[in-house]
C-alpha cells in the first residue's frame, strides 16, 4: 500500500520579520517528510538589514520573498500580508497542510483557527522570546 503522507500538499508561511532564519532547514526536512511543499512564501521587509540572513535563503530553497514595506514607524504589515495571502490559499487551492512560521502571537491564533476549522492540517514553528515588559 501507498504511503499517503507523500501525497499531501503542503503550504508555508514565513514571518521573516519574526521568525529566526536558522531554523529554515530543519523545517524544511519536517515539511518534505509530510508532503511536497508546492506553496513557500516569506513575507518581510527586505529593505531591512536583519532579514539580510534570509535573501540568500529563500533563492536556495525556492521560496517566493513577499515585500512588505513598513507603513507606519513601529508597526509593520507583514503579518497581516500573510494572514491575507494564508486565506486565499486556504479557500482556494488545494492545500492540505498549512505551516505557518512566526513569533508574532497577534495574528497566529486567529490565523491557525481558520485552518483547523477549515480541517486542514497545522504546522505551526515559534520561537520563544522573552517578555521584556
Amino acid at each position: 500500500m501507498a504511503d499517503m503522507t507523500s501525497k499531501l500538499n503542503v503550504a508555508l508561511f514565513i514571518d521573516a520579520d519574526n521568525a529566526p532564519y536558522g531554523k529554515l532547514e530543519s523545517v524544511l526536512a519536517e515539511l518534505a517528510s509530510l508532503g511536497a511543499v508546492s506553496i513557500r512564501r516569506a513575507y518581510g521587509n527586505w529593505k531591512k538589514p536583519h532579514l539580510e540572513a534570509w535573501v540568500q535563503g529563500l533563492h536556495e530553497h525556492a521560496i517566493q520573498p513577499v515585500q512588505q514595506f513598513d507603513l507606519i514607524k513601529g508597526k509593520n504589515a507583514t503579518d497581516m500580508a500573510m494572514a491575507v495571502d494564508a486565506m486565499d490559499v486556504l479557500f482556494n487551492k488545494p492545500v492540505d497542510v498549512f505551516c505557518i512560521v512566526s513569533s508574532d502571537c497577534d495574528f497566529t491564533p486567529w490565523l491557525c483557527a481558520c485552518v483547523l476549522k477549515a480541517s486542514r492540517s497545522l504546522v505551526l514553528v515559534s520561537e520563544k522570546r522573552q517578555n521584556h515588559s
